[in-house]
């Protein structure tokens, strides 16, 4: 279906650019399905979507009580003496939706689910990890990596990690029926939730991803933990693969950080130096692919409007 790229002046219109597209899409897709599967990101840039979201729900624009949602990601290694302590953390993605989307909602979605990081247990599964190595290879050309789990592992925790938890949340999403519209942003080096910049596209389903050294020194810095030993070391992730499954994806991006990975991800190659950029590939096999950006981030792809015409991206700009 191709690519669409819409320009906003800020994150205030980014927002409700992004959430009449997605309202829009959610009133389609129910219109010709008994239930909706919605793809969910965090971090800042879906904010004011999910505010307007809620809002048209629980005016009843749309039926939220027909809506199930997978969310991308979630850390491994929180806070906490147990799942239940690490799950409640106040930086994990499942209490993040809480306060940002699901506690806004009257009527409640049929389901929400969240990659079950909050289950492992960071020290131990670094501990499982040094004493099997023969169970597991990292893949990428970059700092953050996969932990691929090799077939048959001899150790228990990482068979059942493998078994449960990543290869489990693939086929929850699969026996959904598919996501049918999917919120990203995108990280200022082009990632997509913890498919971090050099981790190779195939294969990429559910990832048990080793974190970058720069993201855990991101979260310190940001604030959302005090110290590097606090931040979490691992994450579980969809990957690019899964995540440009959906029918729809709609990738959002504010602020300077993403300029240069947002211009590399529709002009340049299709890399897993830049991995937004599988995009390309998605939108090429027929995928509808839907960019909503704010002026600064769209800077250095605007620079290219010849090259996005050639290649066929529709630009829309509402700055």
């Amino acid at each position: 279906m191709g690519i669409t790229v819409w320009v906003t002046r800020d994150f205030a219109q980014l927002s409700e650019a992004a959430a009449a597209i997605a309202v829009r899409k959610t009133i389609g897709i129910l219109k010709n399905k008994k239930e909706a599967t919605l793809g969910l990101a965090t971090g800042i840039s879906p904010t004011g979507l999910y505010k307007h979201f809620a809002r048209a729900a629980n005016e009843g624009k749309l039926d939220a009580g027909r809506i199930r949602s997978f969310n991308l990601d979630e850390y491994v290694g929180l806070p906490g003496e147990n799942a239940q302590q690490r799950l409640l953390h106040p930086e994990s993605y499942a209490y993040f939706m809480i306060q940002e989307l699901f506690g806004r909602l009257q009527k409640k979605f049929i389901e929400t689910r969240v990659p079950a990081g909050a289950l492992i247990d960071q020290k131990t599964l670094i501990r499982e990890l040094r004493e099997n190595k023969g169970d597991w290879e990292f893949r990428g050309t970059d700092a953050g990596k996969s932990v691929v789990i090799k077939p048959r592992p001899k150790s228990a925790y990482l068979a059942w990690i493998k078994k449960d938890i990543l290869d489990g949340y693939a086929r929850k999403i699969k026996a959904s029926g598919g996501i049918d519209l999917q919120i990203i942003g995108v990280g200022g080096r082009g990632h997509v939730a913890f498919h971090e910049s050099g981790i190779p596209f195939a294969g990429s389903r559910v990832l048990l991803v080793r974190l970058d050294d720069n993201t855990i020194a991101n979260a310190v810095a940001d604030g959302h933990f005090k110290t590097r030993v606090q931040s979490p070391q691992y994450a579980i992730s969809m990957g690019a693969e899964l995540v440009y499954r959906a029918k729809t994806v709609l990738l959002l991006a504010c602020g300077a950080r993403k300029t240069e990975s947002v211009a590399r991800s529709l002009l340049g190659e299709v890399t897993p130096e830049i991995p937004i950029s599988y995009g390309q590939k998605y939108a090429a096999r027929g995928g509808e692919l839907i960019y909503v950006l704010d002026r600064i981030a769209a800077g250095e792809l605007l620079a290219g409007r010849k090259e996005l015409k050639r290649r066929g991206v529709l630009l829309k700009n509402l700055a």
